[in-house]
């Protein structure tokens, strides 16, 4: 049997939890919106047009924070099409995803949907194809109260209350070719520095994301974020860092490590914005925003013929079905993300609902989970108080991407009635043993304890089997003397909470 040990210390705490880390992403993309979270003639829509399905399902997700519009949408997005009278809105063709839009969800309606999902707007900007003044517009018409031109078209819209939007991105993905209006590091971060510039000139309490590389396998990575960083640093609070991963060529063990590869990503972008700080001899520290990030099989899309040149509403695109492999891997994510909090302030699980989401629909019909809603869920609902990263002592297994890989990974979180442990086993075949010490937390009994397995590493919620997969008891686990013995299946997910004294 393999055996492992985990050491949790309060010595060992990285930061206290900021509940952005639990954000997810609206794209108008595929759909997202229209029959993801908008459809007025379903049967639980309100009278805006929204699915209350959908909304109790968010709500159970535990989402915090919802990027919106885009996405690659984004960097051909003309807000004012998304606001005033829906009879009078343009249908415009959004050239990242070869759809049409009907703008019938625009601003102030997505920031009503937010309302009922208890969730805040980090609202992205155009900086693709418009720049400056349109940003400025944008963040008028969204906060000011009242008595300039854009902000009382918002109140003669309908919303008199500001949206206060405090989280802003700077544009969308700038350093990719795919993206409309791409641009080169230098023009991007003179443009970016500009316009941060100019939107704390208007309000200097806003939180600004200047865009980082859209993944660590661009050929430009690290020198993208060097020379933004040089042009930006005194402007801006966070860079983004985007991150998909996905199984190839059957190699399930390298799969089950890419929690690797997101740890190299932050371990780089932290380093180049720490050298660009000292550099430029500054006194304040960038966050990283890992505002999109998920399991996304990216492979297949590409040969697919999703995006084409038909030019329909809505059509469906990226809705990837996920197993429980997939599910463990995000979690693994998830804890990866966690376990650098202190750097890592924000996050945005890409996309909610249909496209790469948690959340599956059909139009007219049922609502459901797949595999990767039940790790996110239970991290957001459990993670609570400050951050701790135990010292693990685990076998490795060999990679053929990653090299070594732990078999356990794990972070913890404790306020001042819980402990929560999240663990991942990535061993292919063999359940661990696993023995983890708390007794310095005054652990007094178990709160709860479950996992997300299957025999079929490969099993999904599809409509016709919508609850084939979901977190189950993690039978054994005992907790004697401040000490937790847990059995963890091959391929698996968990989490245990356990009440203080």
């Amino acid at each position: 049997m393999t055996r492992a040990t985990i050491l949790a210390r309060r010595d060992d705490a990285v930061a206290s939890v900021d509940r952005r880390i639990f954000g997810t992403f609206v794209e108008h993309l595929g759909r997202c919106v229209y029959t993801g979270i908008y459809e007025p003639e379903h049967p639980t829509a309100n009278a805006d047009g929204f699915r209350l399905d959908v909304v109790d399902l968010v709500k159970e997700l535990g989402t915090t924070t919802v990027r919106y519009p885009g996405g690659n949408f984004v960097s051909g997005f003309r807000w004012e099409d998304s606001v005033g009278p829906r009879d009078k809105r343009p249908v415009r063709r959004d050239l990242a995803w070869h759809s049409l839009e009907t703008n019938q969800v625009g601003v102030d309606e997505f920031a009503r949907w937010l309302a009922l999902t208890d969730s805040e707007l980090m609202m992205a900007a155009n900086l693709g194809t418009r720049g400056i003044e349109e940003a400025l517009d944008l963040l008028e018409y969204c906060n000011h109260p009242s008595g300039t031109a854009l902000s009382d078209q918002r109140i003669a819209n309908g919303t008199t209350e500001p949206h206060g939007i405090r989280m802003w991105c700077l544009g969308n993905e700038m350093d990719g070719p795919w993206q409309t209006g791409y641009r080169i590091a230098e023009d991007y971060g003179t443009l970016a520095a500009r316009t941060a510039q100019a939107m704390k000139a208007a309000d200097n309490d806003l939180e600004l994301v200047v865009c980082g590389s859209s993944g660590s396998g661009m050929p430009t990575f690290g020198d993208w974020e060097r020379t933004v960083l040089e042009h930006t640093y005194e402007h801006v609070d966070f860079i983004s860092c985007h991150a998909y991963y996905q199984e190839r060529g059957g190699d399930l063990g390298s799969y089950l490590a890419s929690s690797l590869d997101m740890q190299y990503f932050i371990d780089t972008v932290v380093a180049t914005a720490d050298h660009v700080g000292r550099k430029l001899r500054s006194s304040k520290q960038i966050q990283l925003s890992f505002d999109e990030w998920n399991i996304w099989y990216l492979d297949e899309h590409r040969a697919s013929d999703e995006v084409n040149n038909e030019w329909q509403v809505a059509p469906r695109q990226l809705e990837d079905t996920y197993s429980v492999a997939d599910a463990v891997v995000l979690g693994g994510l998830l804890i990866t993300l966690l376990k650098n909090h202190a750097r890592v302030r924000s996050a945005s699980l890409a996309q909610l609902v249909n496209v790469i989401a948690p959340i599956r629909t059909e139009p007219g019909g049922d609502a459901w989970r797949q595999t990767t809603f039940f790790p996110f869920s239970a991290t957001s609902r459990l993670a609570r108080g400050t951050v701790i990263v135990p010292r693990i002592d685990a076998p490795t297994y060999a990679t053929a991407v990653h090299g070594e890989a732990p078999l356990i990974d794990s972070v913890m979180t404790h306020d001042d009635d819980s402990v929560s442990v999240f663990l991942v086993n990535r061993s292919l075949t063999e359940p661990v043993d696993l023995t983890i010490d708390l007794t310095e937390f005054q652990v007094t009994s178990l709160a709860e304890a479950a996992t997300l397995h299957d025999d079929d590493v490969y099993a999904k919620n599809t409509i016709d089997d919508q609850e084939r997969v979901g977190l189950k008891p993690l039978h054994g686990a005992e907790l004697v003397d401040g000490v937790l013995a847990l059995r963890l299946p091959p391929v698996s997910w968990s989490a245990v909470a356990a009440h203080r004294a």
